[in-house]
Parts: structure tokens; C-alpha cells; sequence
């Protein structure tokens, strides 16, 4: 592999790969389709995960796990679901290997030990949550039923990318029971809008908040409710989703509650999820050609130290006053690293930073530790400076919040810079062509949504919440239309 990575402007999809595999965040593994995170990208899931976590919490639900492997007939039962997931399917079939007699060394099913009934790889777990919410809920004293796990799933994708699309993933995926449709609606909605707020907040990465149309919408849901982001290419990528699934899953699996006027009533039910498809977002919302760019509240390293030394003498002196330092920051939760191996020069430790996108980066040197100074540099900006060693925890504290907000405004912009409202079809094919989001009016049909997909390859990635009653007309039929929708070609 060359020294550098590929320019976005020569091969985005190319340039992607590179700087997944070369940032030491994922590879590919033995398994087709299927990825190893390495210990710097799962370090970033992880702070993902730590501050959804907290979220989920503060807004009442609790954390549980249950079985990876789901009974086909209980798959089966809500027949959307099932309908819409069928071919992404992993299926057990046997449970046991045995020797092979005439290939020794070699193992082959055993023939007969065939399950009584196949197992479903999850996909996703309405079905086996569903089956056991059943026994769990009787009276309305029993909800809102609020929980959410973290978990593993497998969709067995053709065309896979790392972290993107790949056969296995990690994900959270919230479930909820509830004695009311309006509260149901209303815990959907809600988990929309934390979703956004971790996307914009942590991720520094703006998102638009909607309802997907009719045939974009989750398998077995009523409504299925959105954050889009757009990603530096243009293309669209759905960040995260929150379904009111209606009574639909209940009725399925018979799950019945005794009300306050003691009526047997089926419950209203939600889902929800994001998974480690987030890390692709970030990685192509902020990125560049030098490497990754991370904002601040997920970075691993927020802060690097690199000393700049001749012999062991001037090291020593420099890790002196840098453990000074590294305290004083800790002390304010930022974390850093200090980095004083002897086999790499600093310009190679200078450009491995760079490349994993650590927001901020500081080197000192002998004649530093003489005058009481220290070099900053910005990840986001490349800007460096000289300052006081004294105070460095407050400048430091300082920059990564104007990164963090540098880095949200940034992406602000190129979002509104590639968003084109379009009144006709001449104008919304070459916005699309263009790429970003194209706003325009649609008929509302599911017929028109197919015919502009075929021609575009565009979908209708959601209808915002923001969108304001507007009288036009759908630009491929000219029939009437009230309100703009957002299309996009989309990850």
C-alpha cells in the first residue's frame, strides 16, 4: 500500500476502505462479509455505547439480553417481518459435526442430529422478545415494559463494507411494550430525538428527523421514524431508526394485558436501533485526505504528548514535566497519551496521530522545558501554536470543545450547501446527479417512489418532521403534493 491514502476526490469508496484498514479501526476476517474491529475502533464503539447507555437510562429503560438464535416458526409469526427479512437469513439446521470416514481429519454434519425445528440467526429480535414479553406482562400494572440490549446481529449481505454493511454487526435494539397507542407514539418519537441528539451532540454530525415513506419504512412497523446524514460524497446515510410497530407484534404473539376497567387489550409496541454502521458516519462526515478526524467526545486519545529528545538525559527531564501535565489533564477527564518510544522519530508519530484523527496533539522539546512552553496543534485546522506550559489543561479543555463545535458547524454547512430544492424532474435529476439531498414534492404514491428510483437510483430517505405544509406538485406526475420530501442516493 502506497504511503498515502487515495484522495477523496479520485475514489471515495477506495479512499474509505484504506482509512478504515490503515487507522487500525477494522479488517476483514476469515469469515465472508464479516469484520474484525480492532482495539481502536471498538474503543470508539465503546464510547458510543457509554453514552448511549447513559441516555437509554436516564430516560427509564434497562438493559437485558436475549437468545441469539430465534425458532423459525416464531420467526414466522409476524408475516411482514419475517416476509421482509427472509433473505437475509442465516439459518441452523444441525446441531453436531462428526469425523469424516473416508477423508480423514475432515468434518461433515451429522445427518442425524438435524434439529427438530431450524433455528433463525437473528436478524433482529422482535420475535424472540415478542414470545417472551407474553409471560412477562398481564395487567397494566406491568407497563410501560422499557428495554433495551446490546447485542450481535446477522443479515447475510451480498455486497458488504466495513463497518458500512457487513453479514454481522453489533447494534443495541430497544424493545418496548405499552398500554396506549399515543404513549407508544410518543416513546418512539422520543428515542428519534435521542438518537439526534447523540448524532449531533457527540458525533458532531447533523442529522434530519423524519418519517420514512410507506416502502422504506422497517418490516412489521406502522411508522418508522429516521435521522439521515449526509456523508461528504453526497450520498445519504440512515443513522438511525425508532419504529411504532402498532399492535402488530402483540396480536402475533398474543400479548395481552388485563386494563384498569378489566379488559383484556393487546399491548403497542416499539423498536429502535443503531449499530456500528455510526463509525462509518463519523469516519465520512469529518474525515480527509490525511486520515481520520474525530470529534472530540469520541475520540480514544483526545490528546497526544510527543517529546522531542536527544539521549536519555533529555527524555528524562521532558517525562518529568509531561507527568505533570498528563495529571493535570486527567484531573479534568480528558484523556491522553503520552507517547515516549524510542523506535519511532517524532515526524512518524506526528503523522500516525494524524492519521487517527487524535484532536489534538502537543510537543515539547529541550529548549520548551528552558523557556516554559509547549507546542499545540489543532487535528481539525492543522493550526499550531506556542504557549505556556502553565494553564495548559485549561487551553487544552478549551480547544477540544471549539474542535467539537468547529467540527458540527463544518458539516452544518456542507449540509446546506448540498441540499437543492428542485420544483421539476429536468432540475431533480441533476441534483441528484450532483449529489447531497434534494428536496421536491411527491405525489405520495409508492408507484411514483419505485419509477424515481429506477430512473435515479434515488430513494425518498424521509418526509422531515420540519416540512411545512406546502401546496406543489410531484415532480415526476405534476399531481398534487403538499408537502417536500427529502431524496438522496443512500449507503
Amino acid at each position: 500500500m502506497s504511503k498515502h491514502l487515495t484522495k477523496r476526490t479520485d475514489d471515495y469508496s477506495k479512499w474509505y476502505n484504506e482509512l478504515v484498514v490503515r487507522a487500525d479501526l477494522a479488517e476483514n476476517s476469515a469469515v465472508r462479509g464479516c469484520m474484525v474491529i480492532k482495539p481502536y475502533g471498538f474503543a470508539i464503539w465503546e464510547k458510543m455505547q457509554a453514552e448511549l447507555d447513559r441516555m437509554f437510562k436516564e430516560t427509564g429503560h434497562q438493559n437485558a439480553y436475549f437468545p441469539l438464535f430465534v425458532p423459525k416458526s416464531l420467526f414466522e409469526a409476524e408475516e411482514k417481518n419475517a416476509e421482509g427479512f427472509a433473505k437475509e437469513c442465516a439459518v441452523v439446521t444441525h446441531y453436531r459435526l462428526q469425523n469424516d470416514p473416508d477423508n480423514e481429519g475432515k468434518l461433515r454434519v451429522d445427518p442425524e442430529a438435524k434439529l427438530e425445528e431450524e433455528l433463525v440467526v437473528r436478524p433482529t429480535s422482535e420475535a424472540i422478545i415478542w414470545n417472551t414479553y407474553k409471560g412477562w406482562i398481564q395487567s397494566y400494572r406491568d407497563l410501560p415494559l422499557l428495554i433495551n440490549q446490546w447485542a450481535n446481529v446477522v443479515r447475510w449481505e451480498m455486497r458488504t463494507r466495513l463497518f458500512l454493511r457487513t453479514a454481522e454487526f453489533l447494534w443495541q435494539e430497544g424493545h418496548t411494550a405499552h398500554s396506549t397507542k399515543a404513549e407508544a407514539v410518543i416513546e418512539a418519537k422520543q428515542m428519534q430525538d435521542v438518537y439526534a441528539e447523540f448524532a449531533e451532540n457527540f458525533m458532531a454530525m447533523p442529522v434530519v428527523k423524519g418519517v420514512k415513506s410507506d416502502s422504506e419504512r422497517f418490516a412489521g412497523a406502522e411508522d418508522t421514524y429516521t435521522i439521515e446524514a449526509l456523508m461528504q460524497d453526497g450520498k445519504a446515510l440512515q443513522a438511525g431508526t425508532s419504529h411504532f410497530l402498532g399492535q402488530n407484534f402483540a396480536e402475533a404473539f398474543d400479548v395481552k394485558f388485563t386494563s384498569k376497567e378489566g379488559k383484556q387489550e393487546y399491548v403497542w409496541a416499539t423498536s429502535w436501533g443503531v449499530s456500528t454502521r455510526l463509525i462509518g458516519g463519523l469516519i465520512m462526515t469529518h474525515s480527509d485526505d490525511n486520515g481520520l478526524v474525530l470529534p472530540p467526545k469520541l475520540a480514544p486519545i483526545q490528546v497526544v504528548i510527543v517529546p522531542i529528545y536527544k539521549g536519555e538525559e533529555q527524555l528524562e527531564a521532558i517525562s518529568k514535566k509531561v507527568n505533570e501535565i498528563v495529571k493535570e489533564l486527567r484531573k479534568k477527564g480528558i484523556s491522553v497519551k503520552f507517547d515516549n518510544r524510542d523506535t519511532f522519530r517524532p515526524g512518524a508519530k506526528f503523522a500516525e496521530y494524524e492519521l487517527k484523527g487524535v484532536p489534538v496533539r502537543i510537543a515539547i522539546g529541550n529548549r520548551d522545558l528552558e523557556n516554559g512552553t509547549l507546542e499545540i496543534a489543532r487535528r481539525d485546522t492543522f493550526e499550531k501554536q506556542t504557549i505556556n506550559q502553565a494553564g495548559v489543561s485549561d487551553v487544552v479543555e478549551k480547544l477540544l470543545d471549539e474542535i467539537q463545535e468547529n467540527l458540527f458547524q463544518k458539516a452544518i454547512n456542507f449540509r446546506s450547501e448540498n441540499t437543492t430544492v428542485v420544483n421539476d424532474f429536468k432540475e431533480f435529476k441533476k441534483a441528484i446527479k450532483k449529489g447531497g439531498f434534494v428536496s421536491a414534492h411527491w405525489d405520495g404514491t409508492e408507484e411514483t417512489e419505485d419509477r424515481i428510483k429506477e430512473y435515479t437510483k434515488a430513494t425518498i430517505r424521509c418526509i422531515p418532521n420540519e416540512a411545512k405544509e406546502e401546496s406543489g406538485a410531484c415532480v415526476l406526475t405534476g399531481k398534487p403534493s403538499v408537502k417536500r420530501v427529502l431524496f438522496a442516493k443512500a449507503y
